[in-house]
């Protein structure tokens, strides 16, 4: 029994539950987290993408109702049809470029400057996609009055979801954000702040789980029985931080756009660069 392994893997799991939803890659802060930590090496890269299953069972939890009657619709009901179509056409391009090309990323780029470098990036392009909706909506966003032209998931068109799902390849490149590509990206289509922040929640669901359990198939030859605590700790704390999360998020989208995620991306990438070029910080690849 490794008290401390333990220890690490709660909090790999609290970062990757708090981290996931948000606009800031739960990715890149994972890998800077485990950097920190000490907590490295192949079975990690195993255990983080699997602890992310974690944080989508928040999501299933949280909409369990919608998806319960979109399963028991999926045969009679247009409205289920139809979102389980969208998620799905969503879905698609990142599971077919991330089996293409997930291996030669997570060579090249899953280290800390690069990741440090598109927390920046990424920062800028919020600011910029922030900046042009006060500038076409003035205040109408964050009041409500603003007449979104995608106001709910369910006012999605295929091409919508398509658009989405190509959106969300970006973040294939570790420290861009999942969730920021798809949320700040649907802005960018005409989405509502709600809109575009659920159908990212319901969009990790296949790509999530589906990334998690592909991994740990993959590299099953790495694992061994003695590494189960770890990563049930890991996803349970992963499910009870994203479950917060989710919750918050939601409420905070009504009245708030997502301009300090950005500042807070360029903080912390500059951060990162300066310790790891000062030599502060000796950030494990």
């Amino acid at each position: 029994m490794d008290i401390v392994l333990w220890v690490k893997a709660a909090l790999m799991g609290i970062v990757e539950g708090l981290t996931e939803f948000l606009p800031i890659s739960s990715t890149g802060h994972l890998i800077l987290a485990g950097s920190l930590l000490d907590f490295t090496g192949d079975t990690v890269k195993v255990f983080e993408i699997a602890i992310q299953t974690g944080a989508m069972f928040a999501v299933i939890w949280e909409y369990r109702e919608r998806l319960r009657l979109t399963v028991e619709g999926i045969r009679h009901d247009p409205v289920a049809q139809r979102f389980a179509r969208n998620v799905l056409v969503a879905f698609i391009p990142a599971a077919v470029l991330g089996l293409a090309f997930g291996s030669v990323i997570k060579q090249h780029l899953f280290k800390p400057v690069p990741v440090a470098v598109a927390f920046i990036v990424g920062g800028f392009i919020i600011l910029w996609v922030e900046r042009r909706h006060k500038r076409l909506y003035g205040e109408r966003d964050l009041e409500g009055t603003r007449q979104a032209r995608v106001e709910t998931v369910d006012d999605m068109s295929a091409l919508d979801a398509l658009k989405v799902g190509l959106l969300q390849c970006l973040a294939l490149i570790p420290g861009t954000s999942r969730s920021g590509a798809t949320i700040i990206g649907s802005l960018v289509l005409g989405f509502s702040r709600k809109a575009g922040t659920e159908f990212s929640f319901f969009l990790g669901i296949p790509t999530l789980m589906g990334a998690g359990a592909y991994s740990v198939w993959k590299q099953r030859g790495l694992l061994q029985w003695a590494d189960l605590p770890m990563f049930l700790i890991g996803t349970a704390f992963a499910f009870i931080s994203a479950l917060v999360c989710i919750r918050w998020l939601i409420r905070y989208v009504s009245t708030h756009d997502f301009t300090v995620f950005a500042w807070y991306r360029i903080v912390f990438g500059l951060v990162v660069l300066a310790t790891a070029w000062s030599g502060l910080v000796t950030w494990a690849a």
